[in-house]
């Protein structure tokens, strides 16, 4: 019998149902009377109340209060209480912890890049995030028609959910008063003399080999012979040169 006493496995099962038992007793004679005659009081309301305030009348009343979570509510400001558990009016026992939920105010969003996108695909990102697409307004830009230039909020503004975003968007390049004379078959000098003439200015030239005209007529021109441009603007220009040419410099 005390061989079988000492043997490993038997002392841990008697040590397992000893620790049972002594657990048991302290159960039934400790902490259920302390339990059951524990006082009992009232849980107050705290919603509506912001967090410090709510803790504060939580331990007053010898309640332990535990945020529990936080989540946008309309009705409520930031950092207010919105729901509490056990609710207000519950009898419970002092020491006992009251849940609260905390409101996070109205939803927080980031204003998506608009720039450069078209009405319809900045219309889709604002309701993608939870904004609305506020006033457009038409400006005269260098950007394409109809693509957007500017944006009331910068990307990556926080705004609340639901707000209006307003944009601007392009009604294509200025129209210039000057019109664009006619170089073709001029000589270099004589078109460069004319832009002068007319507020304009030389822009890119480009040369091209010619076995029938002479070096330095001007072949083509961009823009074309009476487009619209503004003073100052630049006409590029498609000049020949001789088959043996090396450099290409600006002719004289």
């Amino acid at each position: 019998m005390n061989s079988i006493l000492k043997h490993p496995i038997v002392k841990k099962l008697l040590l397992l149902v000893a620790s049972f038992f002594i657990f048991l007793a302290v159960l039934n004679f400790v902490i259920m009377p302390w339990y059951v005659h524990s006082p009992e009081v009232i849980v107050p309301k705290v919603i509506g109340m912001k967090f410090e305030a709510a803790t504060t009348t939580i331990t007053n009343a010898n309640l332990e209060s535990v945020l529990a979570d936080t989540t946008f509510d309309l009705r409520f400001p930031r950092g207010t209480i919105i729901i509490q558990k056990p609710v207000a009016g519950a009898k419970v026992k002092e020491g006992r912890r009251i849940h609260l939920v905390l409101s996070g105010g109205e939803p927080i969003v980031q204003v998506p890049l608009l720039k450069g996108r078209s009405l319809r695909d900045a219309k889709f990102s604002l309701e993608r995030v939870g904004l609305k697409l506020g006033s457009t307004y038409e400006v005269q830009s260098n950007a394409p028609r109809d693509v957007i230039v500017d944006q009331q909020f910068s990307s990556g503004t926080k705004l609340k959910k639901g707000s209006y975003v307003n944009i601007s968007i392009s009604l294509g390049s200025f129209e210039g008063t000057i019109t664009v004379p006619n170089l073709i078959g001029k000589s270099f000098s004589e078109a460069e003399s004319t832009l002068f003439d007319s507020l304009l200015t030389v822009g890119k030239i480009n040369y091209q080999p010619s076995f029938s005209l002479l070096p330095n007529t001007i072949i083509d021109q961009y823009p074309s012979y009476g487009s619209k441009l503004n003073q100052g603007d630049k006409v590029d220009l498609f000049v020949t040169k001789k088959m043996d040419e090396v450099s290409e410099g600006v002719p004289e």
